[in-house]
């Protein structure tokens, strides 16, 4: 099945974003590749530009503290276990803590080093990485894999409180939704959304043996996927057709 996610506003936009950045940043890191390195580099300035949003950390911070107090409503339910209601909560004040530790925005101490900012403002020009305009970012290339890797590992230490604290807001919206089973009749699916309650992310799951895609579009009020198909030309077409997939609503 493939898992498609659409976000109902900015901050959950921004999450997705960081999150899909944050996971390539850790496969690239973990190959030995100079070129692996290279992208590595070029996606933590990807994760600097997001993440100098100035209300991000601050964003991060006040969905901690509310799904914490949430929590903490639970106490005393039968229904739930206490320990692991106690390991969430630790994690989320773990995510706080380290998070509202750090000065500044994430990535800020990246700032102060030369070297990585001049390789950052030449990556911004395509080929400008080259050995005649970075020698010294040309031999740290050439250096033993091992070497590069600890310099990226020490690079990112300042990133992993946002990425940690991202990844559990991110998973518990995930597991407040209950998947459905749904048919989109002539490939449209419309589904008016209960009023009084917010959702903050859908995510539908469809068999890539179908062929299709989902556009989805999506306000407080109404869920809509038009399904499509890739034809010849290269171009997306409506398909018209009748197919199932299994839609989730988290708020």
């Amino acid at each position: 099945m493939i898992l498609y996610e659409y976000p109902f506003n900015e901050r959950i936009r921004t999450y997705l974003r960081l999150e899909h950045l944050f996971r390539r940043l850790a496969e690239l890191v973990a190959r030995s590749s100079a070129l692996d390195h290279h992208f590595a580099l070029t996606t933590i300035f990807e994760i600097m530009d997001v993440a100098t949003r100035a209300d991000l950390k601050s964003d991060v911070l006040k969905d901690l503290d509310r799904q914490k107090l949430i929590l903490n409503g639970y106490r005393g339910n039968p229904a739930i276990s206490e320990a692991v209601l106690d390991e969430v909560i630790a994690q989320l004040d773990h995510g706080f803590t380290t998070l509202s530790q750090q000065p500044g925005k994430a990535g800020q101490s990246l700032t102060e080093n030369d070297w990585l900012m001049s390789v950052r403002s030449r990556a911004a020009i395509p080929g400008g990485t080259c050995e005649f305009d970075l020698p010294a970012y040309y031999a740290w290339q050439h250096a033993e894999p091992a070497q590069r890797q600890r310099d990226l590992a020490r690079w990112t230490a300042c990133l992993h409180p946002l990425a940690d604290s991202i990844h559990l807001l991110l998973q518990m919206l995930r597991d407040s939704g209950l998947p459905q089973k749904v048919m989109a009749t002539g490939g449209q699916f419309q589904q008016t959304l209960p009023q009084g309650k917010t959702f903050q992310l859908l995510r539908l799951r469809i068999d890539p043996a179908l062929g299709l895609i989902p556009e989805i579009s999506g306000n407080r009020l109404l869920v809509s996927v038009r399904l499509m198909r890739l034809g010849d030309d290269q171009r997306l077409h409506a398909a018209g057709e009748d197919a199932g997939f299994e839609l989730t609503l988290c708020a």
